[in-house]
This record gives structure tokens, C-alpha cells and sequence, in this order.
């Protein structure tokens, strides 16, 4: 059989020093889209966020939701009030409310994996037609990123996304979150960027270690490679390629940057410091340089992790502090932050955010002030294109049992498919119509009949 360049690096790229550069992608020219340049940003909370403490109603449903919500439930007078609307953010979250009343922050109810349309009877009597393993980290994970709800994935929605729009010498899918399924494509590869840090050779710099010396030695030689055929040759370029994009990105993310100083708690005016806020900065950063780079387009992949908690998930008492509160402090303090960056380089209405998670949890918290795995949830999209005061999907019935729970714990039918959700978004960034179906491999089940993506932004 015939061993091409790009069998040669799929390979290589995950062995031994080749897994830092494998990932940088490839070197073809791209022209950058017509129209404004645009930006989408996938904030992953890994572990299952449980949204229904991160947007909570505040109209009449609120007494159900606490009864419901047991030993988790918060009550209306701790909650981030939003003006105009009949919910409330978790009281962590108070650095979005600014952002919600300028018109930029939007709220997207019950979204999760969906197959086919699905009621609770349909649920209970067709197991073909619901999401594989569902309530599985691992599997979930991989729909939301794969957008596959009954097949396995080998590519996610960003590289597919960056398939149909092209790749240039510094890859414009950039993932500050290591080499998720998201940003694998057919076709193209992320720039993997640490949160902390620049990018080198593992082992470069400990030149007293004879192992590590002998390693770079031979890459070295690898990467030079001339007369040793056309593979070896390939991916030399490809090595030297990969140094080179490394080169590039590490002058952007270790230089000064002014963008630093918006991400701060606005309460305190301290340096924020969490992982999610480093991931932001490094994003706002790579826009910033979007010129000098030649992107048109970027798409990035950040996330979060510690939402898997079935125990500690709150402190008791009135249950907006703890481990949850925590996290979601850190989230909303991290996309202010972005968000005033985006406004300062005026870009705000050209970059979208976006949350996503493996699933919503069990609307009953548990004795161990905790929830447990469950399906759909709620998540919020941010930017300066967004509707103002946009409220999409619909909240489910908090009666435990209720129309859209398949359990009696709160594990409600998701009233918004991914697709409906995360196809608005790649629409607004610039896929084309015929090419939604490459992208999102179900789209003609959410496109038609009535179904079709939820109308997230302005313009």
C-alpha cells in the first residue's frame, strides 16, 4: 500500500516529542473569507455543569424549583438578577450582569444531545432514536464535540468547520484546552496553544540530561532530511513548519499585552488567575494578532473542568457558596474579562463566546448536597451581535416527573438539539448553507420540519 504524507503524520503525531508539534497543523494557503472577520469561542465545562443552579427562574416557578431542587435549591433573594427577564443567574455570576444589560449576554434553555425530535413518550418507547450512552462523561463529550448522537467520532464540529474553510501557515483553530475531538478535522489541525508557558521541544532546555540531548539531537537530523525519500522529506517540512508556527505564537502570548489588564475581579480589582481566565487571555491575545496572522476567521476551544459533582457541590445553608459557586464565580469573571478585552480593540462584535458541557444534572439534589448526572441544560452565548435580552429554548416543568423528565429526579428531554444551538453560531461565523451538512452531519433532521437554528444574534 502506499504510505503518504498523511498517514506518515497521523503516526507520528502522537508519539514521543512529535506530540507537542504534531498538532500545529499543516501548511496551505488560505484566503481570508469575504466580509468582516468573526470569531467563535467554545467554552467546554467539563465534568456536567449543573445549569439549572447557573440560570434559574424567578417568576412563580421559582417556589417550584426550590421545592424540587431539595438540598441544592437558592433562594430569589441571593440570586444575579437579570432586568427584564423572568430568570436569574447564580449568584456567582454578578460580573455577567453588566454584559446582560448592554444587550450582550444571551441564555439558551434546556439545550443537550438530541438524535431526533424526542417527547417523553417517545423517549420510553423508541431506544433507537434517543443519543447513545447517555449520562456517560466520555460519550457525551463526544457528541457535544463530534456531533454525532448515535455514531462514534473521529472529527469534531471546529475541525470540520475549519475543513470547508481552509487552513493557512498558523492554523486559525487554535485550542488553548490541549487536542479535544472538537478541533480534529479531516482535512485540517488546531494550533495547540498551553495556558501557561510557551511552546518547545519536551526536554529542550535540560541540556544535562543525556537522554533528552540525544532526542533533540535526532530530531534535529530528522528535521533536515534531504535524499532520504519523499516521506522522510514531507515531514521535515512538516517539522520545520510546526517550529516556525511555534516561533510565531510564542512571541504573541509572551509579549506585553494591554488585553491582560481587563481580565480582574471587579469587586476587588485583582489579577484573576484562574485557568479559564489564562485560556481567555491567550484567545484575546491570538485576536488581537489576527492581521499580522492573516486570519479572516478564528475559532477557538477553551474550557473548564470540577463540574462533576455528586457530593460538596454547595455549603448548605443558603447554597450559593462551595465547590459550584466557586467555579462559576471564576467563569463569569473570566468572560467579563474577555469580553471587555474584545470591546477595547473593538471586537466585541465580531467574537462570539459560547458554553457547552457534557450534560445538564438531576434537577433533585442528592443527601450529599450534590447532583447527579442527567441530559439537557442551560447555557449562555456572549457577544456584541447577540439579541439583546435573548432568551432561546424552553425552561422544562420543575415538578419532578413532569412532562419532559424521564426520571423522577429531574433528567428532562432537551427542548433545543446542539445542533440548533452551536449551528446558529457557525452560520453567524460564515459556513455556508451547503456546507452545514459536512459540519453538522445531522443537520438535515434539525433544518427542516419545522426545526432550524435558533435566531442567537442581531444580524
Amino acid at each position: 500500500m502506499t504510505f503518504s504524507r498523511r498517514d506518515f503524520m497521523k503516526v507520528t503525531a502522537g508519539a514521543g516529542a512529535m506530540a507537542a508539534i504534531g498538532q500545529l497543523g499543516r501548511t496551505t494557503a488560505m484566503a481570508a473569507p469575504s466580509g468582516s472577520y468573526r470569531a467563535m469561542v467554545g467554552v467546554f465545562l467539563f465534568g456536567g455543569n449543573d445549569s439549572w443552579n447557573m440560570v434559574i427562574p424567578t417568576d412563580a416557578r421559582h417556589a417550584q424549583y426550590l421545592a424540587s431542587r431539595g438540598t441544592v435549591g437558592i433562594a430569589a433573594s441571593r440570586l444575579t438578577s437579570l432586568t427584564g427577564a423572568a430568570y436569574a443567574l447564580h449568584p456567582a455570576m454578578a460580573a455577567l450582569r453588566p454584559i446582560w444589560d448592554e444587550g450582550s449576554l444571551g441564555l439558551v434553555l434546556n439545550a443537550g444531545t438530541l438524535y431526533a425530535p424526542l417527547t417523553k413518550a417517545t423517549y420510553q418507547s423508541r431506544a433507537d432514536l434517543r443519543p447513545m450512552n447517555l449520562l456517560s462523561h466520555s460519550d457525551e463529550q463526544s457528541h457535544w464535540q463530534g456531533m454525532r448522537a448515535r455514531d462514534f467520532a473521529t472529527d469534531g464540529f471546529m475541525g470540520r468547520l475549519t475543513d470547508k474553510m481552509g487552513v493557512s501557515s498558523i492554523p486559525s483553530m487554535i485550542s488553548i484546552a490541549g487536542s479535544n475531538l472538537a478541533v480534529i478535522g479531516k482535512t485540517s489541525s488546531a494550533l495547540v496553544l498551553p495556558s501557561t508557558g510557551t511552546l518547545s521541544r519536551s526536554g529542550y532546555s535540560n541540556t544535562s540530561n543525556a537522554a533528552n540531548n540525544a532526542k533533540n539531537s535526532a530530531l534535529t537530523a530528522f528535521s533536515s532530511a534531504t535524499g532520504l525519500g519523499d516521506v522522510a522529506e514531507a515531514s521535515a517540512r512538516d517539522i520545520n513548519a510546526s517550529y516556525n508556527q511555534a516561533t510565531t505564537a510564542n512571541g504573541i502570548i509572551s509579549a506585553a499585552s494591554a488585553l491582560d489588564g481587563y481580565f480582574v475581579n471587579p469587586t476587588t480589582g485583582a489579577a484573576l488567575t484562574s485557568d479559564v481566565a489564562r485560556q481567555l487571555m491567550r484567545v484575546a491575545r491570538m485576536i488581537d494578532a489576527r492581521g499580522s496572522l492573516g486570519h479572516g476567521r478564528q475559532t477557538f476551544f477553551v474550557s473548564q473542568g470540577g463540574f462533576d459533582n455528586h457530593s460538596g457541590q454547595t455549603n448548605g445553608g443558603n447554597n450559593d457558596t462551595g465547590t459550584h459557586a466557586n467555579l462559576l464565580g471564576d467563569l463569569a469573571m473570566a468572560l467579563a474579562g474577555f469580553h471587555r478585552a474584545m470591546q477595547s480593540i473593538g471586537m466585541a462584535e465580531n467574537v462570539t463566546s459560547f458554553t457547552m458541557s457534557d450534560f445538564g444534572r438531576t434537577y433533585r439534589g442528592n443527601a450529599q448536597n450534590g447532583t447527579d448526572h442527567a441530559w439537557g441544560g442551560n447555557h449562555l452565548v456572549m457577544g456584541g451581535n447577540v439579541t439583546p435580552g435573548g432568551i432561546f429554548g424552553a425552561y422544562p416543568d420543575p415538578v419532578l416527573g413532569g412532562a419532559t423528565d424521564v426520571s423522577s429526579e429531574g433528567r428532562f428531554v432537551p427542548a433545543v438539539a446542539q445542533e440548533e444551538y452551536i449551528g446558529a453560531i457557525a452560520r453567524w461565523h460564515g459556513v455556508s448553507d451547503a456546507d452545514m451538512p459536512y459540519v453538522f452531519p445531522n443537520w438535515s433532521t434539525w433544518s427542516t420540519a419545522g426545526r432550524a437554528p435558533l435566531g442567537l444574534f442581531r444580524t
